[in-house]
């Protein structure tokens, strides 16, 4: 699960983490009243999604010389036009995709006298099951670019478990970042805000791009500019606080719509809808469908034990993407039982009115009821023997169909 950054900036401040004073609004009145508590004459606009480079991104609405989604603002005029400009427009950047994402709310955040960037984030390793910390001296870059053209200057502090975070991991994160005296200080506790609050909310990953060295009344400071979170969705059970957080207005409907069944559904560009039970096998599913030639437009993994009820509304969800052309049902029953997967397949073709064609293997407890469920449906359904099978089978159908 995701937040927006002024959540991130408000929850690491919490854990003693220091970030620019800041108000997040949701309209052009609440953006200017919101400076208006700042200590100015500086103030930085930016819009708030859930995508990264939303500087350098574009707004479809106002053409290709317009400013980005984060823009500076030297008085309280320039802070409204910015607001006008941004709120409810659609903001395109290179995470977003061509579409964009409608800017709904705005964080506007009192400037700062940048001397130095640098980029830090705190993951999990999955190679060695251990908290990372990545490192770099190229803040306020694509660390994607940083890493394929200066992989030196990346450097990776893997965090015992056993232990925890130690006094020597800050001193390397300073040392790696060239920090000395008093901002190495600042850096360790920086470092040991990051890493409590990773651990006390189950965070997936925290980047801070760009951590900056700024002027401040009483010397150097070191503060967060920007700060991305995510959050381990299955242990938000644990976190109801952190839950509401939650902006669905930021998410694909389709899988906001499969969360509410409890199905793991994740849309993607291809043309042939996939319903499938274990995310292996979902896998498979979809490596042998780009393997004859076409692609797939999700990954849908139903569960070991799905009711009825959930198989028609993972049927319904694949069925609203304009772009699926064809469907693959691939069953290997064990909890899961054929004959269920049939019932709701029948169903949700009927109550959708079925106008793509529908290719379906079964496999494992009870597949003789299923296969006898569909074959007596009076549907268009063809049958599979096994998973090549069935991929040649729907490939061919939706070439046909073209």
């Amino acid at each position: 699960m995701n937040i927006h950054e002024y959540q991130a900036k408000e929850l690491l401040a919490k854990f003693g983490v220091a970030c620019p004073a800041g108000i997040a609004a949701l309209s052009v009145e609440e953006a200017v009243a919101a400076a208006k508590q700042l200590p100015g004459p500086l103030y930085v606009v930016k819009s708030q999604i859930h995508a990264g480079g939303r500087g350098k991104g574009k707004f479809k609405e106002l053409g290709p010389d317009a400013k980005g989604g984060v823009r500076l603002a030297f008085n309280l005029d320039e802070v409204e036009a910015h607001a006008k400009d941004m709120l409810g427009n659609t903001l395109v950047t290179i995470q977003t995709g061509p579409e964009g994402k409608q800017v709904n709310r705005l964080y506007i955040t009192d400037g700062a006298d940048i001397k130095q960037e640098f980029y830090l984030a705190l993951l999990v390793d999955r190679a060695t099951s251990r908290i990372a910390v990545v490192a770099s001296t190229e803040g306020g870059m694509n660390i994607e670019d940083v890493a394929h053209d200066s992989p030196e200057k990346i450097h990776t502090i893997v965090v015992d478990p056993a232990t925890g975070l130690q006094p020597h991991h800050g001193r390397s994160v300073a040392k790696a970042l060239g920090l000395t005296g008093d901002l190495a200080k600042q850096a360790q506790t920086v470092l040991t805000g990051l890493y409590a609050a990773f651990l006390g909310t189950d965070a997936e990953q925290i980047e801070i791009n760009p951590l900056a060295v700024c002027e401040g009344k009483n010397g150097d400071e070191l503060l967060v500019l920007d700060a991305k979170v995510a959050f381990d969705g299955n242990a938000m059970f644990r976190h109801k606080d952190l839950a509401e957080l939650r902006d669905l207005t930021e998410e694909d409907p389709a899988e906001v719509e499969a969360s509410e069944y409890d199905l793991a559904y994740i849309k993607l560009d291809g043309n042939i809808g996939c319903m499938v039970n274990g995310a292996g096998l979902a896998m498979a599913t979809m490596d042998i469908i780009k393997l004859n030639g076409e692609f797939p437009a999700n990954f849908l993994d139903v569960g070991g034990g799905a009711s009825k009820e959930k198989v028609t509304a993972a049927f319904k969800i694949i069925l609203k993407d304009p772009a699926v052309k064809g469907i693959l049902v691939n069953i290997f029953g064990g909890i899961m039982k054929c004959d269920i997967i049939a019932d709701g397949i029948v169903a949700a073709a009927k109550e959708v009115n079925l106008s793509v064609p529908l290719v379906v293997r079964l496999e494992g407890t009870n597949v003789q009821q299923g296969k006898d469920i569909l074959a007596n449906s009076g549907l268009p359904i063809v049958s599979a023997n096994d998973l090549g099978d069935a991929a040649e089978k729907i490939v061919a159908e939706v070439r046909k169909a073209a």
